[in-house]
């Protein structure tokens, strides 16, 4: 099992249905290729930090889970419908109304290191039935997106955040603005 680590607030946007995209740079910890969207499905790993909320166009009033002490909770999963190296600054520009970061956020990431651009993925993301919980650990820390999870149990059930309709029309919007 794959865990895709991001902000908590981004996950509840997705597990919401506020929004389907994730707009990634990468970090430190990604080594010499850079990020990459490597893995097709993936449990959404929220990261907890006082300032993300106000790096969102979100309403201030949003209330976000409260992290466990010693304790990861997962409550969705998703799969990559489609990724989209962006390099162009004016099609981020247009595609703002479909995610939720402040633009000085995706500034930031798109000049992020020597080459300017910034990673888009299109989602459909799953709601877990029960949160699935286990023991925070050290394995989980650090500058990576990507994390190895335990074992997660075989009669997971889960509900689709977006109905089939619902996010094939969102993606082809998408598509249409950025040219896929």
């Amino acid at each position: 099992m794959v865990g895709f680590k991001e902000w908590a607030v981004v996950c509840e946007a997705l597990g919401d249905g506020t929004t389907s995209l994730i707009l990634r740079k990468g970090g430190i910890a990604e080594g010499r290729e850079g990020f990459r969207f490597q893995h097709p499905f993936f449990f959404l790993m929220p990261t907890f930090f006082h300032e993300q909320l106000a790096k969102t166009r979100l309403s201030a009033d949003v209330r976000l889970p409260e992290p466990t002490p010693g304790e990861i909770q997962i409550q969705f999963a998703a799969q990559v419908v489609w990724t989209r190296l962006v390099t162009n600054r004016d099609l981020l520009e247009k595609i703002a109304p479909w995610h939720i970061l402040q633009p000085s956020v995706v500034e930031d990431r798109f000049q992020y290191d020597d080459t300017p651009g910034i990673n888009v993925a299109f989602l459909s993301v799953w709601r877990l039935q029960t949160v699935w919980a286990f023991p925070d650990a050290p394995r989980y820390g650090g500058c990576r997106s990507w994390v190895n999870l335990p074992e997660i149990s075989p009669d997971l059930s889960c509900t689709p955040v977006l109905d089939e309709d619902a996010s094939q029309a969102r993606s082809e919007d998408l598509s249409r603005i950025l040219d896929l």
